[in-house]
Formats: C-alpha cells, sequence, structure tokens
C-alpha cells in the first residue's frame, strides 16, 4: 500500500518527549493517518514506546525502522546532533521524511540531506511545525491583503524560563546544546517568513561554561531596509512576538510559535483578537500527508529553501557568538 491508496503509514524514529507528544497529536486529530511502527537504538525504548501508543512493530535500531515495508514516512525526533546521521540512513533506504528542527548542526548537513533527497526524488520536510498551524496562516493572509500595511520590524523573543544542570543536554555541546539551535530557531524562523533571508546579521550572546549559549540576542537586517530583533534563552521564560506595519501591528502575547490566537491592532480601531483552530503538533502531520497524496517532493508551507535559508542564518549568528559543535 501506498501513501496515495490509503492511511499514511508512520514510523517515528526516537522515543522522547517530542515523539511522544507527535504520536499523540497525530492519533488523535489526523484519521488519515497511522502509526505502525518506531525505532530506537534501544529494543526497550521502542518497545515500551510501541506499547504505550498501542504501535505494532518496534524496531531496536534506526536501520530496521529505515528497511521496514509497512512504513511510508519517517518523523525523526532525536536531538539535532543525530538529524543528519538519521536522515541519510533513511533517505538511502528510500523513505520520505519529516525531520524534527533545528534541521541539522550546520548549514553543510543541512544541504546534505536536501541534496540526498532532491536526487534520489524524496519528501523531505523541517518539523518547522509554526509554518502550518492556522493561526500563522491566517496571520500571512492578513498581511499579504495589506492589513497592517508593508512589514517593517519584527520582534520575537523565546525563552524557557529553565535552569539546568551541566550535564544536560541543552548544555552539552556534543548535542547541539544551547539555546540558539532550541529556541533561537523559532524567531529566526518567524522573522524571516515574514521577511525573507537577511542581508545583514547581528549576534550577541552569553555561553555557559561548556560552550553552549545560555542567551542570545540577534539584530537582523533586510534588503527592504525592514529589521528583526530577535532573543533567545535557556532562562528567561518569554515567547511573545510583534510584526509592526506601516498601517498598524500584529501582536502574539504570548507563545508566538504554537498559539491559535494573535491580536490586530490599527489606528484609530479596536484591537481585534483572532482566534483559529488550536495549535498542535498534527497539522505539520497532515500536511506531510497531503504532499505524499499529491506526489511533491517538498511542502510550499515548509519548502526547503526556507530551512536552508534559516540554517545560513543560524550558522551566521554561531560563527558570531563563538559556538562551535
Amino acid at each position: 500500500m501506498s501513501a496515495g491508496e490509503g492511511p499514511t503509514r508512520w514510523g517515528i524514529l526516537a522515543t522522547g518527549g517530542i515523539a511522544a507528544k507527535f504520536a499523540s497529536d497525530l492519533q488523535e486529530h489526523v484519521p488519515s493517518a497511522v502509526i505502525t511502527a518506531v525505532g530506537s537504538r534501544s529494543q526497550e525504548a521502542a518497545s515500551q514506546f510501541a506499547q504505550r501508543f498501542d504501535i505494532k512493530r518496534a524496531h531496536g535500531s534506526w536501520h530496521g525502522l529505515a528497511a521496514d515495508p509497512e512504513v511510508d514516512v519517517i518523523y525523526i525526533a532525536t536531538p539535532h546532533s543525530h538529524h543528519h546521521e538519521a536522515g541519510l540512513l533513511c533517505l538511502r533506504a528510500g523513505k520520505p521524511l519529516l525531520v524534527e528542527k533545528a534541521f541539522t548542526l550546520d548549514l553543510r548537513q543541512a544541504q546534505e540531506l536536501v541534496t540526498t533527497a532532491r536526487e534520489r526524488g524524496l519528501f523531505l520536510m523541517e518539523a518547522m511545525w509554526t509554518r502550518t498551524l492556522p493561526a500563522t496562516l491566517k496571520m500571512l493572509e492578513l498581511i499579504d491583503s495589506g492589513a497592517i500595511g508593508e512589514v517593517t520590524s519584527v520582534q520575537a523573543s523565546f525563552g524557557l524560563g529553565l535552569d539546568f544542570e551541566p550535564s544536560h543536554r541543552l548544555r552539552d555541546p556534543a548535542l547541539g546544546g544551547g539555546a540558539l539551535l532550541d529556541l533561537g530557531v523559532y524567531p529566526v524562523a518567524f522573522a524571516q517568513l515574514l521577511l525573507g533571508e537577511p542581508h545583514q546579521v547581528r549576534a550577541w550572546a552569553s555561553l555557559h561554561p561548556e560552550g553552549t549559549d545560555a542567551r542570545t540576542g540577534i539584530v537582523l537586517g533586510f534588503p527592504s531596509g525592514a529589521v528583526a530583533t530577535l532573543y533567545c534563552g535557556v532562562r528567561g521564560d518569554v515567547r511573545s512576538a510583534t510584526i509592526v506595519g506601516t498601517q498598524g501591528r500584529i501582536e502574539f502575547p504570548e507563545g508566538f510559535h504554537g498559539t491559535d490566537r494573535f491580536v490586530v491592532h490599527r489606528p484609530g480601531e479596536v484591537a481585534e483578537t483572532v482566534v483559529t483552530q488550536e495549535a498542535g503538533l498534527h497539522w505539520q502531520a497532515a500536511e506531510v500527508g497531503r504532499c505524499l497524496r499529491a506526489g511533491l517532493a517538498e511542502s510550499p508551507l515548509v519548502p526547503l529553501s526556507s530551512t536552508l535559508s534559516v540554517m545560513r542564518t543560524l550558522d551566521a549568528v554561531r560563527a558570531q557568538i563563538g559556538v562551535r559543535y
């Protein structure tokens, strides 16, 4: 059975928190999809995950999942330090992919995945779920209609408000730790969704003793003259964004990366709260299924060009703040 002849048959590679959230959202909200297999480097972890989500096939290796004939597409949910290795393995086995963000550790790795997928005619998409959400699509529709005029500035911040021990993966350079790839990818992708690729990048950071960034500030300049001021940090709980236009602004008071609402402000008018369908990881899963059924090699909502563009910016930021993996 192909993805076009019945439910999209998913395999999930890894068994951590984001994998569990994806599985739960997909099973609850996407009737055109079914999870047929899970893969882990540990048979015990794979079996426990399979039992939890009633998945019939549990593989104790990535190779086993990649070779499973009952899997149409694989969701890679490892830490981003392993996306490149897992992605190449699955693509070489002929499997379409949805790869968690940050897509890879750097642009070189990202380009290799994209090139491999294109050479083999396989679907590939970054799991930048924000771009598939109803609230994001409605925001873009309003901006395209001229609701706030020309966008001149974007401000976006993402902080966890948590403190991690030195051994935690968010502080470990071997695992791509730090705020930038886990959190900063959101504000950077959000700004570039609205303004395109910047031609100027400036960044400053405070680093953990391990060499990963605890907090980073970024200023992007765009050919249009627009600017973006962005922040990410492990400590300091903030997830807000504001889009300023020549005739108004749009505010996401909290959770700009995963919300169902935003507020539109126009001069001389009462602020309007726009509420859409609920946010969740199921929107990206549904988009993958739609693309596979349509025979597409990439998603128009999350094109590979945008993934590579964001990675170029993240590489430029890392070079300036001195973070190396």
